[in-house]
């Protein structure tokens, strides 16, 4: 009898064991649970909070171009257009011959009003979100290729798709900014962009024949970081190369939302 109670005993014993085993378990499987979860809500938290920041950055530096695309319209522009009426003025109390030098300059000062227009559309957000991508983009190689800074060419494939003009914005500064980079840096003959609407997505490709550079030495550019930053604002991916003596290559594809 004392045996079959030792025995029930180191069963109980064991039984409590187990029990005890099993909540450690559970217990630590839940905290464990739990403190992801937390974990992962914060770096949630920190993420939309940098988002933020970042459009609000996107935000001021819009506002800050705006208000410079209507000085350079109304202030500069009007200056110019008051200097074309001055020289044509000039042109009917002059004699011949310096009338006709006149005209050089009177086209130098209208290309100057030209160009002026064309840059302060390009700085506009509000124009942009009127004209769409597409055109922006044109309207911009139009310009480089009137100034004989390259050759520009600009293919677009696939049925054309509705995008948010906010994203459309964010887009078209990604593009603006390899852009700026070509134009200063790369000493490019030809600038290539390809605009391609597949079923799911936007594919936009950008592409110059410059100088190229090492991706190394770039890697913390601040064009590059805020390239990359502007994308991820608008769920779109980034890919950005080049290579010594063979150009940049800048490849975005952006997820489209088609309706059935």
């Amino acid at each position: 009898m004392l045996e079959k109670e030792q025995i029930l005993l180191i069963v109980y014993l064991i039984v409590i064991i187990l029990f005890i085993v099993i909540f450690t378990i559970v217990f630590f499987v839940a905290f464990q649970r739990r403190k992801n979860k937390l974990l992962l809500d914060k770096l949630k938290a920190e993420q939309r909070f940098e988002d933020e920041i970042f459009k609000s950055r996107i935000e001021i530096q819009e506002q800050a171009l705006k208000n410079v695309s209507w000085e350079l319209h109304d202030n500069i522009g009007q200056l110019l257009s008051t200097a074309v009426m001055q020289i044509n003025i000039m042109g009917t109390t002059i004699d011949k011959h310096s009338a006709e030098s006149l005209q050089d300059v009177r086209k130098l000062v209208g290309d100057s009003l030209q160009e002026i227009r064309s840059l302060s559309k390009t700085l506009n957000h509000e124009v942009i979100q009127n004209v769409g991508l597409e055109k922006s983009i044109r309207v911009e190689l139009k310009r480089f290729k009137k100034l004989n800074f390259l050759i520009p060419t600009l293919d677009v494939k696939g049925d054309e798709t509705h995008i948010d003009p906010k994203d459309e914005i964010i887009l078209y500064r990604i593009i603006q900014e390899f852009f700026s980079n070509t134009i200063k840096h790369a000493e490019a003959s030809n600038l290539n962009v390809e605009l391609n609407y597949t079923q799911n997505a936007l594919e936009i490709t950008v592409q110059d024949d410059g100088i190229g550079f090492d991706m190394k030495s770039v890697q913390a550019n601040s064009g590059l970081l805020n390239m990359k930053s502007r994308a991820s604002l608008v769920k779109a991916s980034l890919e950005y190369k080049s290579t010594l003596g063979k150009g940049v290559l800048l490849k975005l594809s952006y997820p489209l939302k088609r309706k059935a």
